[in-house]
């Protein structure tokens, strides 16, 4: 299997649509590099495999509904299925981090193994997201080491290394998370589901003239309603997010569209005026869309 290439390639809805290994072995692992520079962050997404991240050096903010964790080097950090999360380096930071399908340490959902140790995590509205430090537990960091060498090298057998030592971290996280299962195990969170509403409509629209109704609208509830949810779950207003991911867009399309104008990519990324596209993308980037273009253009 190897390493794969670390790249996001994202559905309307943020969720991402990229493959994690293969049907036959539903595991991939990454090795990737980031600073604190806004094209280095990793925006907002879900899938429905479990990832594992490692700090490698440096540090690392992930986010995911209403929680921030700070990773520093030697930490692991757990996030549940079908949970938004976003990263984004403190000055720099290199991870590497295993997407691997529940199925993998399962089987399927008769066995044992499903109905007793992976459902009732998968579930648990308090497990979204896990931080493992080195002094919680030693043993964790060496599981995950081990299975993610195994996958970079392809050792004889590797398959089942990575199997064994993805069970034995899931084994340690169900020691921790069983006794609430019982009641634990209600349905999804419902900021969750209406903040995955809205953001599949800023995605889908940013190019429009879309307003606070118009996004509240979409999880019908109140503009009110809507602050708050955005606020509590990715610390960020609406609009904010909206021109976070129109700059964002903008700035693939300097790149992907090298013949386009500077003032034909602000309208498609919904900006009224190349001046307030100019404006706000300085914000994000520290550069001028044309000096962007310029310095990643060759």
């Amino acid at each position: 299997m190897a390493l794969q290439e670390c790249g996001l390639n994202l559905n309307k809805a943020a969720k991402e649509l990229q493959p994690h290994g293969s049907l036959e072995f539903p595991c991939a692992g990454y090795s990737s590099y980031h600073t604190d520079r806004q094209e280095d962050h990793i925006p907002w997404h879900w899938h429905e495999e479990i990832e594992i991240v490692y700090i490698e050096e440096g540090q690392m903010k992930i986010k995911i509904p209403s929680q921030s964790f700070l990773l520093e080097k030697g930490d692991c950090m757990v996030i549940n299925s079908n949970i938004l999360h976003y990263g984004g380096a403190v000055k720099e930071c290199k991870l590497c981090s295993l997407v691997f399908s529940p199925a993998l340490i399962a089987g399927n959902e008769d066995f044992v193994f499903f109905k007793k140790y992976v459902q009732p995590l998968l579930t648990n509205c308090s497990f979204s997201g896990y931080l493992i430090k080195p002094g919680d537990n030693e043993k964790v960091s060496h599981w995950f080491q081990n299975a993610f060498e195994s996958v970079a090298q392809e050792c004889y057998g590797y398959e089942f290394i990575v199997r064994e030592k993805l069970s034995n971290i899931w084994l340690f996280l169900y020691g921790r998370f069983h006794p609430q299962a019982d009641t634990q195990n209600i349905p999804l969170n419902q900021d969750n589901l209406r903040i995955g509403k809205m953001l599949a409509y800023i995605h889908k629209n940013f190019a429009d003239d879309i307003s606070l109704s118009d996004i509240s609208n979409t999880a019908d509830i109140s503009e009110r309603e809507c602050l708050r949810c955005f606020g509590k779950t990715i610390q960020l207003s609406p609009i904010q997010y909206l021109l976070k991911y129109r700059v964002m867009q903008g700035a693939k399309m300097l790149l992907g569209n090298p013949t386009d104008s500077i003032s034909e990519i602000a309208v498609l990324c919904g900006f009224d005026s190349p001046s307030n596209f100019a404006k706000i993308f300085k914000r994000f980037y520290n550069c001028t869309p044309r000096e962007y273009r310029k310095a990643h253009v060759k």
